[in-house]
């Protein structure tokens, strides 16, 4: 009788994993799992920021990670697909994995090239922005809101505010993230030279909107408006402010990320969580709120402590 020997082929993945919003512990348990049975991880840094730097998470998740920029996403993929057919390689994400388009291209020419994909998912803004007492189901398009330059004042996002409101849906703004970006000189000119991380807040988007809605009068947003600032959401410093634009305008709502949320129809008990957030609430709560003397400094204010952000997480 001859013996027969099966041999099982050992099939490896490129992993899509979900870190959360807060530190190095919002990952889940398969995603740690995963990570740590990987001999690439790869975290996307240009969509969004944890509270932590790469240092902590290799200390805790036990492996090098290394920094992928969007140059090496969009236009250098290979780097990070190639020989995931033979060991495993992890792409990691802040927040969910596909919120970002970019991500969901990667997937699609890991899986032309027959390399076997898992996706694990995590918690991300477009689901904790619930934080801030509004129903999820009665939220229109999101929008991002680009920083504003002499040459690029992109307003699109505009006129979906505007078909929200009339749809009776809430608005969630993105705010414009910009590392390891290039100025249009060096662009032109080749040169790899970096601009300083910048990152929107709170008030620099509604100082924005504000420029948006004097040249278009689409009745969308004024000073009085209600809206929602949120900043940090799911990291033990998270801040959510409701209350009119003007009075948000002097708010300094702190280091990264923030968001926006222009509220539009309302509930009763919707209407009691941002009362709850209001700064009569906070007030009475012993919440402390600072403020800036002009909003327009506000960006430069938090961008400048970023990285004490980082240190004190």
């Amino acid at each position: 009788q001859r013996n027969s020997v099966t041999t099982c082929k050992i099939i490896m993945v490129l992993y899509f994993i979900g870190l959360g919003l807060g530190d190095e512990k919002d990952i889940t348990v398969k995603g740690l799992e995963a990570v740590r049975g990987c001999a690439r991880c790869y975290l996307e840094h240009y969509t969004a920021i944890l509270g932590v730097d790469r240092e902590k998470l290799e200390k805790f998740y036990g492996v090098p990670v290394l920094e992928a920029d969007r140059d090496m996403v969009e236009t250098q993929a290979d780097k990070i697909i190639d020989g995931a057919d033979k060991e495993n390689v992890a792409f990691l994400v802040v927040g969910d994995v596909f919120a970002a388009t970019t991500h969901s291209d990667l997937m699609i020419r890991a899986v032309e090239k027959k390399i076997k994909v898992e996706v694990i998912h995590n918690a991300s803004i477009m689901n904790a922005v619930s934080a801030c007492g509004l129903q999820l189901y009665s939220f229109g398009q999101t929008v991002s809101i680009c920083f504003f330059s002499e040459k690029f004042r992109p307003t699109s996002f505009y006129d979906k505010i505007k078909l929200n409101q009339k749809n009776g849906f809430h608005t969630l703004c993105l705010l414009d993230i910009k590392v390891k970006e290039q100025s249009f000189e060096n662009l032109m000119k080749g040169r790899k030279i970096y601009e300083p991380p910048r990152f929107m807040t709170v008030n620099q988007a509604l100082e924005q909107l504000l420029e948006v809605e004097e040249e278009k009068k689409l009745e969308v947003l004024n000073r009085d408006t209600q809206v929602v600032g949120l900043a940090r959401v799911g990291q033990s410093g998270q801040r959510i402010v409701a209350g009119p634009v003007g009075k948000l305008l002097e708010i300094d709502f702190g280091p990264p990320l923030h968001s926006l949320v222009i509220p539009g129809e309302t509930h009763f008990l919707e209407q009691d969580m941002l009362k709850f957030y209001s700064l009569e609430a906070l007030a009475e709560r012993g919440v402390e709120i600072e403020y800036i003397a002009n909003s327009s400094d506000s960006v430069e204010e938090s961008n400048d402590s970023v990285e004490e952000s980082k240190d004190s997480t």
